[in-house]
């Protein structure tokens, strides 16, 4: 079996990158490519947590004509339904899967219970954590870090459609520096945008490393666990 760096990891997903190039709704050619190499690091024996977002059907910021609970609640209800689309990709390939969602749908998933969610990963099924914390005005990145702690992952790995963290957007600056590694302080004081600044401090706070990388390459997921240098680590 492969060597590995890491034995535990969240992995953090966007909508947008199962929408693939149509950029709305789920791709079926994006996602498989995602789910082959989410199979191959667990074949390789790590324990894999997803968290993902919605923003391919719904983005908060969306509904600005309307309340903001209920503009974040539809949201949550969004990356449920990329995370039943994670978890048939994955048993389409093989991979056991469970989808726990923070608000409860008896019907179609279970309720988060972290004692739940460490059994499944122990027996080497990939759990999706969907709907956020649960709470509005929290996002999915929040939830990634909160869910990390829970699970004691390693590490996170935030796949992006940028593929290091830069000092500027690099599309609209060609002068932009990309950063190897930077420190959780420094991203908050130079304000990168790698993640909301609730997440970004929980991070530091919880000592939570963070691998920022091009989610464009599924490959990349596969180069992560296995310690190679890409993107950027946050520490």
């Amino acid at each position: 079996m492969p060597e590995t760096k890491y034995k535990r990891v969240l992995l953090k997903l966007s909508g947008e990158a199962l929408a693939g190039e149509q950029k709305t709704g789920v791709d079926a050619e994006t996602i498989g490519k995602i789910c082959d190499k989410i199979k191959e690091i667990v074949d390789m024996g790590v324990q894999v947590a997803i968290v993902v977002g919605g923003g391919n059907f719904w983005r908060g910021r969306n509904g600005h004509q309307m309340d903001r609970t209920t503009a974040d609640y539809m949201g949550m209800l969004a990356t449920a339904m990329n995370g039943l689309a994670l978890q048939d990709a994955l048993e389409a390939r093989g991979v056991y899967s469970r989808v726990q969602t923070a608000i409860e749908m008896r019907g179609i998933a279970e309720p988060f219970i972290i004692r739940k969610a460490e059994k499944h990963l122990q027996k080497g099924r990939v759990v999706i954590f969907a709907c956020g914390t649960g709470h509005p005005y929290f996002t999915t990145d929040t939830a990634a870090v909160l869910r990390a702690t829970e699970v004691n992952a390693e590490i996170i790995l935030l796949g992006k459609s940028i593929d290091a963290v830069y000092s500027a957007d690099p599309k609209k600056d060609k002068n932009a520096v990309k950063y190897d590694e930077i420190s959780y302080l420094d991203v908050l004081n130079k304000d990168l945008k790698v993640m909301d600044s609730t997440a970004t401090a929980m991070c530091r706070d919880n000592h939570m490393p963070l691998l920022v990388f091009g989610i464009d390459e599924p490959e990349n997921i596969v180069k992560a666990v296995k310690g190679e240098k890409i993107g950027t680590i946050v520490k």
